[in-house]
């Protein structure tokens, strides 16, 4: 993969979360801010999530309050780099934790 393409999917991506946290309807109440590639999704409770582009190393970097991942694109979808899960699993999975609302992509 080349920086352009890297780039573009970087973007669908982002695009995608963002797309998704304006249609949810549930109680959580989820702020999004982007900001030169960084996203930060930041909830009533006062945690955070941040999501970030790592161009040296074609990444996508997730840090939330259970740890930190770094996904790598294979076969068409972000995968967690030591357990080979889903981007868009895991990071449903820690706004629900972290909005203590149910929260699926």
């Amino acid at each position: 993969m080349n920086d352009s393409e890297f780039h573009q999917l970087a973007d669908q991506l982002m695009s995608h979360i963002e797309e998704q946290l304006d249609n949810y309807e549930g109680d959580a109440d989820i702020d999004c801010e982007t900001n030169g590639g960084v996203m930060t999704l930041s909830f009533e409770n006062g945690s955070k999530i941040i999501i970030n582009r790592q161009e040296p190393f074609h990444q996508i970097w997730l840090a939330t309050k259970n740890g930190g991942y770094h996904f790598d694109y294979r076969d068409n979808q972000w995968v967690c780099d030591r357990s080979s899960n889903d981007f868009l699993s895991m990071l449903g999975q820690a706004i629900t934790d972290q909005s203590g609302e149910p929260f699926l992509f």
